[in-house]
């Protein structure tokens, strides 16, 4: 079996997706426990899990009434945190091999979360999961939300196609469609909201607005005479196309005011509100879906992101795929924040700009090995294209002046995309030359020999077995001046020259046309291969030939 290929292009996509696939999948936690009541009921009410809450509160104060009295009268004991994620969990219905299905079917909207007992990120989000369960409950969200242990229960995971953990689910009328919000228990909140057919969230009074403003760090307010016509048909497709931020609309300027504070008067009106350095953004184009979208994919990030597990997801699947990204240690970014802001600020729209603690090794080190920098412990500025998967890095002292200048030779075109390599061998007496990601111009798309290249990797178990056939082969070519053998280890070397599909891999580069490498078979046996390299060898204009083995 082959193993697959990191080459340059294929890497960044690669290592993206795996990323992305993480960061999706990293927020979201459930506890174990078990709730045979709804196993049994797969259709159990509202009404229903309201008696079955009381019935458990009951139970609790008679337990609370047993405890021995303080001095001075009867101690009441004020419901802990533990005991009101314990209420949330019991929101969550359970799910198993028998109830999937018909739960499923019987409920107009379901989140399912597939998890694993052991999975540490299925055990991350289970509060956050509970406790938008209950957010639900309280706002009448016809949304039900159920989780299922799929290794306990594989044919119902099997059915819902559950194939990792955790897994997010939403069923609208029975068929699903993948979760894509954000994994705080207020991003399940607004995303289920928009799902579930309540996009938009009206205010009322200035008491209202100022309850919103404070639990939510970020929003899109709208203000319109009235809740009807084509600008506001637009701002709810808006906001019903969006998955991330929760929109709120009035129809008074004094409500709008409290909301987007110095809000200039305007019968029609519609900001953007962040908890970052720029706090308030105006949107000033017409109000057309698209144009909303592109303001909010313009503007809903800071200057400068702070790369956590929880936002990772968002900023790895943002629309603007030009990314500068600066790894340092917390404390040195301190110092390089606010400078880096002002470069950011003018590139606003064009690139996004995002730090990484170099500490935080899951979230630095996947990035850092796609140059060979895994072990820095230095500041590190990159950048990626994800459009044309390429990526570029900063091989100068990181001041302000010359990442602004990083970031204009990126767009003009006029900076060269970074290609690893390991330093430059010494060959010499080598029978077999170590070619690198800096000679391979040189020693194989200049040379005027033939070259038969072995790409290898130190992980790939078949490549030793293929590099003693070659130390064979070169030792039996060894008189032919015009033939030369070679190696490249690709997990250390790229070029945008060389595209690899599996390794091993033999190229055979033609003296006189380097551009079309004939790919030989690795799994052929000596005597196969060295009759592959005599025929390539005699369709050359001056051939000399070996006999076979």
């Amino acid at each position: 079996m082959y193993t697959p290929k990191p080459n340059s292009k294929f890497i960044i996509s690669l290592t993206l997706a795996i990323i992305l696939f993480l960061s999706l999948t990293f927020f979201i936690t459930i506890t174990c426990s078990s709730s045979s009541d709804f196993d049994s009921d797969p259709t159990t009410t509202d009404d229903e899990i309201d008696q079955l809450i009381a019935l458990d509160e009951e139970q609790e104060a008679e337990e609370e009434k047993e405890k021995p009295q303080q001095q001075g009268g009867t101690h009441q004991v004020k419901p802990s945190e533990a005991e009101a994620l314990s209420k949330a969990q019991r929101i969550v219905l359970e799910l198993n091999n028998d109830n999937t299905k018909k739960f499923i079917d019987e409920n107009q909207y379901v989140l399912v979360l597939g998890y694993a007992p052991w999975c540490p990120r299925s055990a991350e989000l289970m509060p956050r999961f509970a406790e938008a369960a209950t957010s639900l409950k309280d706002l009448g969200n016809p949304l039900v939300l159920a989780k299922l242990d799929a290794e306990r229960y594989p044919k119902a995971a099997s059915v819902l196609e559950i194939k990792g953990f955790p897994t997010l689910l939403l069923f609208v009328n029975g068929t699903p469609t993948q979760y894509t919000g954000g994994f705080s228990s207020e991003e399940i909140v607004i995303w289920a909201r928009k799902k579930t057919g309540m996009p938009v969230i009206r205010i009322t009074s200035i008491i209202e607005a100022e309850e919103f403003r404070k639990k939510h760090p970020m929003y899109v307010v709208g203000l319109f005479e009235k809740f009807e016509g084509p600008d506001y048909e637009e701002f709810v497709k808006a906001s019903t196309s969006d998955n991330e931020i929760q929109f709120v609309v009035t129809d008074s300027t004094e409500i709008a005011s409290v909301l987007f504070p110095h809000m200039k008067p305007a019968n029609i009106f519609l900001g953007l509100v962040k908890s970052e350095v720029e706090r308030y953004t105006t949107f000033e184009d017409t109000f057309k879906m698209d144009k909303i979208m592109q303001f909010l994919d313009n503007n809903k990030f800071p200057l400068v992101t702070i790369l956590t597990e929880l936002n990772s997801a968002r900023v790895y699947s943002s629309p603007n795929k030009l990314q500068v990204y600066v790894f340092a240690e917390a404390e040195e970014f301190k110092k390089l924040l606010e400078p880096f802001q002002n470069v950011a600020r003018k590139f606003k729209s064009k690139i996004m700009f995002v730090f990484v603690d170099i500490k935080e090794e899951n979230l630095a080190k996947p990035f850092l090995t796609l140059f060979g920098l895994e072990e820095s412990e230095d500041t590190v500025v990159t950048a990626f294209d994800y459009k044309i998967s390429i990526k570029y890095l900063l091989e100068s002292d990181p001041t302000p002046a010359k990442i602004e200048e990083f970031c204009l030779g990126i767009l003009s075109g006029s900076l060269s995309p970074y290609y690893k390599s390991q330093p430059i061998p010494d060959n010499e007496e080598a029978s077999i030359l170590t070619i690198v990601g800096r000679t391979f111009d040189d020693l194989v798309l200049s040379s005027p020999n033939n070259i038969l290249i072995e790409v290898h990797t130190p992980w790939c178990f078949r490549c030793e077995e293929t590099s003693k056939q070659v130390q064979k082969l070169a030792k039996h070519f060894k008189g032919l001046e015009n033939l030369i053998f070679a190696r490249i280890d690709a997990s250390a070397n790229e070029h945008p020259k060389l595209q690899v599909d599996d390794y091993p891999t033999l190229l055979f580069y033609p003296e006189g046309d380097k551009s079309n490498p004939v790919k030989l078979p690795s799994k052929a046996s000596l005597k196969e291969l060295a009759t592959l390299i005599n025929k390539n060898l005699k369709s050359q204009d001056h051939h000399i030939t070996k006999d076979e083995l």
